[in-house]
């Protein structure tokens, strides 16, 4: 069982790794290259969270304090 649960916890961690690295590539070619369909404006998507959190008050500051938590991949 503790091998079953290291192995799941294996490959979300990886899977995140994955869609952290093409977060950032997104939000650089969606810089560079406009708005891409490929791309699908990752800038104007984080850019309406970040908004939307902001507006939260101290509940928005809870919840992005989670999110860097859990995007704190080593």
């Amino acid at each position: 069982m503790d091998n079953a649960i290291k192995l799941v916890n294996s490959f979300v961690s990886g899977l995140s790794s994955i869609f952290v690295g093409l977060l950032g590539l997104g939000v650089v070619a969606g810089l560079v290259f406009g708005d891409v369909a490929i791309i699908g404006g990752v800038v104007d998507n984080i850019t309406a969270l970040v908004s939307g959190l902001g507006e939260s008050g101290l509940v928005g500051l809870i919840v992005a304090i989670i999110l860097i938590r859990l995007l704190d991949i080593k």
